[in-house]
């Protein structure tokens, strides 16, 4: 009999078969999205078609959070994912993970690759980023001459802050040549002394918007020497430009209320500026009234002749201790003449003379007796140390008529290293004698 399976068996079946193959894993897709549903916790569920075939897909929540653009019937994409089996209905689908729409691929690619390439050079960087005066006198705007960026820009400018100058630098910002018109214009505004310079375009697809994403674009906004506010299509927009100004603006009309301030909030604040510059210098005026009544009845004004006596009398006194100091000092020193012109020395000059030169004779007579007993004691000692060691010299007792034989130069004490013939030297006390050996004996 055969062995029948159920049906959830027959998909888990397949469903493990298409989890195992390594093409199904990781596909890429192009096609027309369909049947386009979004679920209330941000899954999306949709067809993607082409001319003859058709295929279930699904979005997870987590996924379709990073996508930048609304999907819906009709649009084409282009989808990475798996496919898989769903088991509770047996159809296979795919499970999309990445999607953007078709006909920006290239060019999302390119945007992506030029947006590193610049982060890592550092023109993203904050602390490049010049900051935007508060109140600007003079303001350029880089942007097309027609339409409604330039017509925003300028009405709300004049609406907000009219006493600025604007002027208007025109330029080509959508088209091949739109890039070149952009960098001429930005250039050109560097010689003007403006304030604050902002550069964009109304909204548009990525296509109308591609000038402000190509690379020269970016590396004149970062060159200028003007504060810049880049101000390109609409606030879900983000282009090169964006990251490489020193401020991003939503929309153009965004970037007027940013480059300047509400005149109603600077009247406010001139008007707050004036009550409180007013209290200032009425608080200023009280304080010098007070301190100019106090110096009116000061009592030196009042009375300045008892200043002048005070130190008048003060005088007095330091000039009578000056006195009485001169004086004592010059009779100290008239009493320390008189001790030197009566004394001793002075009369009796010679006699420090004679009693120095008598000391003199007697450390001189002294100083003889003391060198000639050292060298007599000295002269003793060398004579019993010469003695001693004349004691102790070996040949001392050449002189009492004794000999040292030697032979080949080693002393002899025995004859059994001698025989017949032999050379022997004989040391007396005064000279040797070379001689020959005729016979040995033993004592």
């Amino acid at each position: 009999m055969a062995n029948f399976i159920t049906v959830s068996a027959l998909n888990n079946y397949l469903k493990r078969k298409f989890d195992a193959d390594v093409h199904l894993g990781h596909v890429y897709l192009k096609g027309e999205i369909s049947n386009c549903k979004i679920h209330s916790r941000g899954h999306i569920y949709f067809s993607l078609k082409d001319e003859t075939s058709v295929i279930s897909a699904i979005m997870f929540d987590r996924d379709a959070k990073m996508i930048n653009f609304e999907p819906k019937d009709g649009t084409k994409v282009f989808a990475e994912g798996k496919v898989t089996v769903y088991e509770g209905s047996g159809k296979y689908q795919i499970v999309v993970s990445k999607m953007q729409p078709d006909g920006i691929g290239e060019l999302y690619i390119a945007y992506e690759k030029l947006k590193k390439e610049l982060e890592k050079e550092g023109l993203f960087k904050p602390e490049y980023k010049k900051p935007i005066p508060k109140y600007p006198k003079r303001i350029g705007i880089v942007t097309a001459p027609t339409g409604a960026a330039i017509r925003d820009i300028l009405s709300t400018i004049k609406r907000r802050f009219p006493i600025a100058e604007t002027i208007l630098f025109p330029a080509l910002v959508q088209g091949e040549n739109a890039k070149t018109s952009i960098v001429n214009q930005i250039n050109a505004a560097q010689n003007y002394e403006l304030d604050v310079l902002i550069v964009g375009r109304g909204g548009g697809s990525i296509e109308d918007l591609w000038a402000f994403n190509e690379e020269i674009v970016a590396r004149a906004i970062y060159a200028s020497k003007i504060p810049t506010i880049s101000a390109v299509g609409h606030e879900v927009d983000f282009t090169i430009a964006d990251f490489v100004a020193d401020l991003r603006a939503p929309t153009p009309t965004g970037a007027a209320e940013i480059a300047v301030p509400n005149m109603m909030d600077v009247y406010k604040l001139l008007e707050n500026f004036k009550i409180r510059l007013q209290t200032n210098v009425t608080k200023k005026i009280e304080f010098g009234t007070k301190k100019l009544e106090s110096l009116k009845n000061a009592y030196v004004l009042k009375n300045p002749m008892a200043v002048y006596e005070v130190k008048e009398q003060k005088l007095s006194i330091l000039m009578d201790k000056l006195e009485s100091c001169t004086l004592t000092l010059l009779e100290s020193s008239r009493a320390s003449l008189a001790n030197i012109v009566g004394s001793y020395v002075l009369k009796n000059p010679l006699s420090f003379y004679e009693k120095d030169k008598e000391k003199l004779s007697t450390l001189d007579t002294r100083l003889r007796m003391a060198i000639k007993t050292y060298s007599q004691n000295r002269t003793s000692q060398y004579e019993l140390l010469l003695e001693k060691m004349e004691l102790l010299n070996p040949l001392g007792i050449l002189k009492k008529g004794y000999a040292v034989v030697s032979k080949d130069d080693a002393t002899l004490t025995d004859v059994d290293n001698l025989k017949k013939n032999d050379t022997i030297n004989i040391r007396l006390h005064r000279g040797s004698i070379i001689a020959k050996v005729e016979e040995t004996k033993e004592i």
